[in-house]
């Protein structure tokens, strides 16, 4: 198993990494650039944002090469009970379909609705070819089954709500990639420790490669952004990873596992929700974009962009590692080391804003004498 997740991660992250300068150079003759048009964008300059396509290529690049081979090696059947093959399917052409309104969206620029309407039609095909949340076990002796039209809405909510999630983090130079590859790797290890299906652990190992492939063009300061095309798809394929690796699983506290793992996202986007609707007062100020996210809140306390991106992959890795410990450990264990982080990012916030502070005034003071006409210096 393990030589086969390392080809799912090597060939994923070779492609990706070997095919996003094309992408930059498409995106410029297409007319994928984003243009920093009002004061919600982060950065000052145009930037290509076509990264998208060459992660993609490089996860189906990876999975479908080794869904060949290990079929042909006989160590996974996709046409047996489970029917995996007809669930990959699904995922594909859902895939498909919102890669298409999304490469539109990154050239011309469509609504907030229509797009919305494109990742529930994904959604519904994925579920359509047999991907659902069909229990929920709140222990070992006990199992849930759950009603198909409420099982069909859950899976399709969850699915919608998880691409959007990734979709509104995507503010700053690597910052939804990042988190992305944070949180698939938290899923990966839980996968392993759960002895989840071979094909989750697969899919979600190639979509780490993929990530990792394309950091370095897009870590800051940036060389090109994963567009919605990229970020869509990569919250489209967590939502669906996490529900295959999580089937076989009989704990309510291993199917809250994922929503940990995703825990980042799924709160700044919940937040982003209700904010917007206090705000706005309608359901359509959902759709309207503002400058309230954590990443900008985090900037707007003085932090740099790159200080904000590393303070949210570390929460991010937070999540993720107390679903992993909650996993293995219990939920004592876990909470202590939560408990832990948090008095250990206290003690450093604060010093960090007197080192800042001290830093701001050295500055200033040294202007003045720099640039005080009667110095004459």
């Amino acid at each position: 198993m393990w030589g086969d997740i390392a080809i799912a991660f090597l060939l994923a992250f070779i492609v990706t990494f070997m095919t996003v300068p094309y992408t930059i150079k498409i995106a410029k003759k297409v007319g994928a650039v984003d243009i920093p048009k009002d004061k919600r964008r982060m950065h000052n300059k145009s930037m290509p944002k076509f990264g998208g396509p060459a992660v993609i290529l490089g996860y189906l690049v990876a999975v479908v090469y080794l869904l060949i081979v290990m079929s042909l090696e006989h160590k996974i059947e996709l046409f047996d009970t489970e029917q995996y093959g007809m669930k990959l399917l699904g995922m594909f052409l859902g895939t498909v379909v919102l890669s298409i309104i999304c490469i539109i969206d990154d050239i011309k620029t469509i609504k907030p609705i229509v797009k919305l309407i494109g990742q529930t039609i994904a959604a519904v095909i994925v579920v359509a070819f047999g991907i659902r949340i069909e229990e929920i076990s709140p222990g070992v002796l006990a199992t849930y089954e759950l009603k198909e039209a409420f099982s069909v809405l859950l899976t399709i909510g969850w699915i919608v709500g998880v691409t959007n999630a990734i979709n509104l983090m995507d503010g700053l130079d690597g910052l939804s990639s990042g988190i992305s590859v944070i949180s698939a790797i938290s899923l990966l290890i839980i996968f392993v420790l759960n002895q989840s299906p071979i094909i989750a652990i697969l899919l979600i190992t190639a979509l780490a490669g993929a990530l990792v492939g394309f950091l370095p063009f897009n870590f800051a300061p940036a060389k090109t952004f994963i567009g919605d095309t990229g970020s869509n798809f990569l919250g489209f394929s967590l939502s669906i990873i996490s529900i295959l690796g999580v089937a076989k699983t009989y704990t309510i506290a291993v199917i809250v596992l994922p929503l940990l793992a995703l825990g980042l996202p799924i709160f700044d986007t919940i937040w982003a929700i209700i904010r917007r609707l206090i705000k706005g007062k309608s359901i359509k100020a959902i759709f309207k974009a503002d400058k309230g996210h954590l990443h900008h809140i985090i900037v707007s306390k003085g932090f740099s962009q790159k200080q904000a991106v590393l303070i949210l992959y570390g929460i991010a890795a937070t999540f993720g590692l107390f679903a992993i410990i909650l996993l293995e450990s219990g939920i004592w264990k876990a909470l202590s080391f939560l408990l832990m982080v948090i008095v250990a990012l206290g003690l450093g916030y604060k010093n960090f804003q007197s080192e800042k502070i001290d830093a701001q005034l050295y500055e200033c003071i040294e202007c003045k004498y720099i640039y005080n006409p009667k110095s004459r210096k």
